[in-house]
């Protein structure tokens, strides 16, 4: 029997409404369409209707949950992280206080590589238990959606564990989390020598195990001076796409070797970071579907160039911000601190940062149908933050304001004593 839930009375619904066009360009991102004095009807996971509190007797509910004086908003949309890691880098941390920086670090064996020789000596399990706190964490922030990549294993016994891993997490997690292979993250050590033999690995055993298995959604690579040369992407995009997986691509984050380019060539769902993108190249993306992933945590941690987010958004480019959380290049897994950089280092408005964090990162993921805004017939999924304002959660930096997590329509965290009644 179907279960009707109603989230009632709340100060406020933030929609991020699209009227059906499921994504924000250029301008669009400031339009989020507050409503006030409106309730959210459920039926099961679905959103069924959004109605006027003078209606709510006209209707009938199962249970309903009191949401006076909080704001809702669809839930959050996490769409690129490196969560799956064993290990710290806090010593390479203190090399990049003493001003060593991260290319440096990277060519003298540290970087990702240190990472790989922790996933290598973890088990599956050791691997799980790590991560789980981590997930946790996310959900309590309102994340309702999570990308999460491999790319710490970079041989194909380790890739494969490690996709492993995120496709169980998912099964046994209420939240959607979405496996990227990323064996493209850079050059084994032991492979150094023997960069196109590690193409050829990725090519011609991993790809294909993972398309098999369906153990990823996307492949992921990293084009930069210190990893993957744009043609080495291309041949890797190639035979991806051959195998039935959708296209993201770290490019422009500390130079300009081609891969935008390419991304762009393979329909790329989306390109990730471009803090050193080239102005003329800008255009690229105001005429493509492709998403502007940008990181500004990695700037924030490294000291590093912020992406040109104003001038992106003002030519017309889809945008999204994610907190890229991994080990190594930005250690901070607190989206709503993300979102408070975005507004202060790159000059996007707090209405701009919301629907880059829902809509365009589901679109990010190619979900933009199911999630991302509140409208009728998506998912029930919902961050309820403790505040009548919902400029608080960008003006509280680095605070949690979520106090609620819905996904698919159940409680899935809660920091009151709220509940269905």
């Amino acid at each position: 029997m179907n279960s009707r839930k109603l989230f009632f009375n709340p100060f406020q619904i933030i929609t991020v409404d699209t009227h059906g066009k499921n994504f924000k360009r250029g301008k669009e991102l400031k339009e989020i369409y507050p409503v006030t004095d409106h309730s959210i009807l459920i039926e099961d996971d679905k959103i069924i209707d959004i109605i006027p509190n003078i209606s709510i007797k006209k209707i009938s509910f199962d249970v309903s949950l009191d949401l006076s004086g909080k704001t809702i908003l669809p839930g959050f949309i996490e769409c690129h992280t490196h969560s799956v890691f064993t290990g710290s880098r806090s010593d390479e941390f203190r090399q990049k206080l003493s001003g060593v920086d991260y290319e440096t670090i990277a060519k003298s064996g540290g970087g990702i590589n240190s990472t790989v020789k922790s996933v290598r000596n973890s088990s599956f399990e050791e691997i799980v238990e790590t991560t789980k706190p981590r997930i946790d964490n996310f959900i309590a922030q309102g994340i309702t959606t999570l990308e999460i990549k491999s790319g710490y294993g970079l041989n194909f016994e380790n890739e494969i564990k490690l996709l492993q891993v995120i496709n169980f997490l998912d099964e046994i997690y209420p939240v959607n989390i979405i496996p990227t292979f990323l064996g493209a993250h850079t050059f084994p050590a032991e492979m150094n020598d023997k960069k196109s033999e590690y193409v050829e690995i990725i090519i011609n055993k991993m790809l294909p195990h993972v398309a098999k298995q369906k153990l990823a959604i996307f492949c992921d690579g990293f084009c930069e001076l210190t990893a993957f040369s744009s043609n080495e992407i291309d041949l890797i995009f190639t035979k991806a796409s051959e195998s039935g997986l959708n296209l993201k691509l770290h490019t422009e984050q500390f130079n300009t070797i081609g891969g935008l380019d390419i991304a762009l060539k393979h329909n790329s769902t989306s390109v990730d970071h471009l803090e050193v993108i080239k102005e003329e190249d800008i255009p690229k993306l105001s005429n493509t579907d492709t998403v502007g992933v940008l990181l500004p945590g990695v700037s924030f941690f490294l000291n590093h160039k912020y992406a040109p987010a104003r001038k992106l958004i003002d030519t017309n480019a889809i945008i999204a911000l994610a907190t890229d959380y991994n080990p190594g290049s930005s250690h901070i897994s607190n989206l709503h601190f993300i979102m408070s950089l975005a507004a202060l280092k790159m000059g996007m408005t707090i209405e701009e940062t919301i629907s880059s964090v829902t809509i365009n990162a589901a679109k990010a993921l190619e979900l933009e149908e199911k999630v991302g805004s509140i409208e009728i017939g998506k998912e029930a999924d919902f961050s309820i933050i403790n505040s009548d304002e919902y400029a608080d959660i960008v003006y509280n930096i680095g605070q949690n304001m979520n106090c609620i997590t819905i996904k698919s329509g159940n409680i899935i965290y809660n920091s009151t004593d709220l509940n269905f009644t």
